[in-house]
């Protein structure tokens, strides 16, 4: 069962002028112990879109699966790709569904999902009730988010740039990793343009004393 509900976490979105940025450690827990030491949190769910995610890991990692395969059928379908807000209900859907469901194991899964389409770049919440809030700042999820927000707060503009916001999430994510016990291992980060998606930074944090 362990392995069901690895938890702990930090993500985040944000919005610059010319792109969003997503973010996310490498850590996944279960209690106490570290499970996880190179964890995925961003996954692509299409070739304009990423998420981020964190909660059951179980429940996050089926419901990326099966919201990628319906985006997929849907522009079969319809000969046309799905825009970001679209994308942003039918996963907030499908959360509000699984958390209803009865299950030994809770079904908890929180999303950040950053994208763009013809109209623009975005980040949505997608927060563990099924409820979807449309990101104009930033957004952070996770046991270190009240770290990462400490630093989002107090250094983020509207004006951002795609390198400054990739800069101030690296900074973020550290806030976290230094005072978070769930949180670690290294970072990851992407940004996503009208170019696509594109990760541009990666670390891994090893944490051990070499002899």
């Amino acid at each position: 069962m362990e392995e069901n509900i690895k938890k702990g976490t930090t993500t985040i979105g944000l919005v610059c002028k010319d792109g969003v940025v997503l973010a996310a450690d490498r850590r996944a827990t279960a209690g106490g112990m570290v499970v996880g030491k190179k964890t995925e949190k961003i996954q692509l769910i299409n070739e304009r879109m990423a998420i981020t995610m964190a909660g059951t890991v179980s429940d996050a990692q089926l419901l990326t699966k099966l919201v990628k395969a319906e985006l997929k059928l849907k522009e079969i379908r319809t000969g046309r790709n799905a825009n970001v807000k679209e994308a942003a209900n039918l996963l907030g859907g499908m959360v509000y569904e699984n958390i209803r469901r009865m299950s030994m194991i809770p079904g908890i899964s929180h999303f950040l999902l950053g994208g763009t389409d013809t109209t623009g770049e975005y980040v949505y919440d997608l927060f563990a009730d099924g409820s979807i809030t449309k990101v104009d700042d930033y957004v952070s999820s996770g046991s270190g988010s009240v770290f990462a927000y400490g630093v989002l707060e107090t250094s983020y503009h509207k004006d951002m740039t795609i390198d400054e916001g990739v800069k101030l999430v690296i900074k973020s994510i550290n806030a976290a990793l230094q005072r978070d016990i769930a949180t670690g291992n290294g970072v990851d980060v992407v940004k996503i343009t009208k170019d696509g998606v594109k990760k541009v930074f990666e670390q891994e944090i090893k944490g051990k004393i070499e002899e």
